[in-house]
């Protein structure tokens, strides 16, 4: 199968693009990937616009590109289209970034309760402002967006998003099927991604949800009509999750799942690199979180995984890892154990009063007070 995405002067093929993911996707972890699967999209974990424009060191520091990445993605998240507008100014000016996304998903209380996020499709005509004001202080730097099917079965709104989104000249647009209501529970729904793709054909359009090895990449695509595919849970603990796409999108047959030695040096570079990265001492407690992902389908034992996630010191990580059998083999389709969130259904958080006011245009105050939070 051979396809290939537009993004500017960008050509992706294989039409492949890693989801934006809090705490997950950053430098380190895209290098990695990149490795595994290079000219792919690899997008920077979402921003706050109003953090950005008021320069909070943390956003800062979160905008990090390596000098060879490209193109440089980055996801910015808010409800008003004005600092939306000033954020993307700013990366624009300053020649950050290659690519902007607008999260038009994110279920999170913390983001949904501003009217950020999965909040946002609510309000059509504050969606067209945002994404008005992103294209045009982009200054021909594309835009894409992501988003859910709407908030709940009762309040469904994909299909609009993918109209506006299309009217105001985004690149293209990723479905992640399901509600935010749903949050990580069930089944992706990839009907869904199939009937945006037929209500806007002349859209490239995405699709994310329960890929969880490179054949559900092609079934996705082949159940759907999408013209792409956006990988998050997937990849976790396993960035030659793109290795295989790539073979498998080429006609290639697709590698068995590696021995854990195999494993265990990458663990070990990555935790390196994120404490590298990483403000002094963090970088090992940011990996931890890493270590049950990429035991996931191996049979180390609750003892290991134990320890591994209370590892104080990459010292401590070695001496572990010294420990394991590198000829470890994964347990029968322990390759496709889900990975990351499970929770579901969850209560959506929205601002008082939000689904009084859908014609709104007036962003919540809460999005101007949370200036200071960072990502």
């Amino acid at each position: 199968m051979t396809a290939a995405l537009r993004l500017g002067t960008h050509v992706v093929s294989p039409p492949v693009v890693l989801a934006p993911m809090a705490g997950v996707t950053n430098a380190p972890f895209r290098a990695l990937c990149r490795e595994f699967g290079p000219g792919l999209v690899y997008v920077n974990e979402m921003v706050m616009a109003t953090a950005l424009v008021h320069g909070n060191e943390r956003t800062r520091r979160m905008i990090t590109f390596a000098p060879d990445e490209s193109p440089r993605s980055l996801q910015l998240y808010g409800s008003d289209p004005v600092m939306m507008g000033e954020a993307v100014a700013r990366l624009a000016e300053n020649d950050l970034v290659d690519h902007i996304d607008i999260n038009f998903g994110c279920p999170a209380a913390k983001v949904t309760r501003r009217g950020g996020g999965a909040a946002v499709p609510l309000k059509k005509n504050l969606l067209r402002a945002i994404l008005r004001e992103t294209v045009r202080n982009a200054r021909g730097i594309p835009v894409t967006c992501k988003f859910r099917m709407g908030i709940s079965d009762e309040l469904i709104t994909y299909l609009d998003t993918g109209t506006i989104a299309a009217e105001e000249s985004v690149a293209w647009i990723a479905l992640h099927a399901r509600t935010a209501e749903q949050h990580y529970a069930g089944f992706a729904r990839w009907d869904a991604i199939a009937e945006l793709k037929r209500h806007v054909p002349d859209m490239q359009v995405l699709g994310n949800g329960d890929i969880w090895d490179a054949r559900d990449a092609l079934r996705m695509i082949e159940h759907t009509g999408c013209d792409g595919v956006v990988v998050g849970r997937g990849c976790l603990g396993r960035p030659w999750l793109f290795r295989d796409l790539v073979d498998a999108f080429s006609g290639r047959p697709v590698a068995d799942p590696p021995p854990l030695g195999f494993v265990i040096d990458v663990m070990q570079r990555h935790a390196r690199s994120l404490i590298d990265f990483s403000f002094p001492g963090k970088g090992i407690r940011e990996f931890r979180k890493h270590t049950g992902w990429y035991f996931t389908g191996y049979p180390v034992g609750g003892e290991v995984r134990r320890r591994a996630a209370q590892a104080d010191s990459l010292e401590q990580l070695e001496a572990l890892f010294a420990e394991l059998n590198r000829d470890m083999t994964v347990v029968a389709n322990g390759e496709r154990a889900t990975r990351g969130h499970t929770n579901g259904p969850i209560r959506v958080a929205l601002p008082e009063g939000y689904l009084d006011t859908l014609d709104d245009l007036t962003p919540p105050d809460d999005d101007k007070v949370a200036a200071l939070s960072g990502g």
